[in-house]
């Protein structure tokens, strides 16, 4: 293993900053000695919420692929990308604002983006995000007792929420175009017992 002790830092530059998150570099000394760059994007902690609805809130939706079901479901939201420029299907998320935890982040934004707040919330788990270029944390949290709330959509969220029986949902949620967030959070909640 590599020791942390080994390597020097010796210039940390940051060549831009956005509402969203600051890039630069650092120039690193090797442990073999020589130096390279080391390009970053440091962005705010995100939460994923895996909700699930039970089936009798599923039936008194409107959505007409769903309704009258009474097998549990979990929320979706779909909304285009413009970033890769595609429509995806994925799981509610967001910023943690500050001085919020996990948990607290997913319950605000699972109401802002879906309309239901939940009634208990868990978090499976933290971890960081693509750590060759990115300085970035992500929680994935898992809610239920989803109650009526009131939605208040950012000015840059346009997006529908969508239901899907928690037995379809990581094939779906494969289907492309699929993204890295929606699938690794459906996999910790299956692999731990929640789904």
């Amino acid at each position: 293993m590599t020791d942390p002790d080994e390597w020097t830092l010796r210039e940390a530059v940051t060549e831009y900053e956005t509402p969203w998150y600051v890039g630069g570099y650092d120039r690193l000394e090797q442990p073999d000695g020589t130096e390279k760059r080391y390009y970053w994007a440091e962005l705010p902690p995100a939460v994923v919420v895996v909700a699930r609805l039970d089936g009798t809130a599923v039936a008194s939706l409107e959505d007409a692929e769903t309704s009258g079901s009474d097998e549990d479901h979990l929320l979706f939201v779909e909304q285009y990308r413009p970033t890769v420029r595609e429509t995806h299907l994925e799981l509610p998320a967001g910023i943690v604002e500050d001085g919020e935890s996990y948990t607290e982040a997913a319950a605000r934004e699972l109401e802002e983006e879906t309309g239901f707040r939940p009634s208990s919330t868990a978090l499976l788990q933290e971890y960081a995000v693509a750590t060759g270029v990115m300085r970035h944390d992500r929680g994935v949290v898992y809610a239920e007792g989803l109650e009526p709330g009131e939605r208040e959509l950012d000015n840059n969220e346009f997006l529908e929420v969508t239901t899907v029986p928690v037995d379809d949902a990581l094939e779906r949620a494969r289907e492309q175009p699929a993204n890295d967030s929606t699938i690794s959070a459906l996999l910790l909640a299956t692999e731990d017992g929640f789904l």
